[in-house]
């Protein structure tokens, strides 16, 4: 296994040492791995599209647009 530095704000890493019993490096891994599986299943939706990014643009306003409308 090799090394991986990460850097996190001082007060992020206060509030890990308040959980000294978690194994940071597993959450991070895990979360790492999640990650990855995402942007896997974007990349292999996208590759299928037939979506143009103007297409996906116009359906993101007006998504936001209803949902705007449904909470007021």
């Amino acid at each position: 296994m090799v090394n991986v530095t990460l850097s996190v704000p001082q007060d992020l890493k206060d509030r890990m040492d308040l959980f000294s019993e978690i194994n940071w490096s597993a959450v991070a891994r895990e979360a790492i791995d999640e990650k990855i599986r995402d942007l896997y299943t974007i990349k292999k939706f996208k590759s299928k599209s037939t979506l143009t990014e103007e297409d996906a643009l116009r359906l993101g306003r007006e998504l936001n647009r209803k949902l705007v409308v449904r909470r007021k």
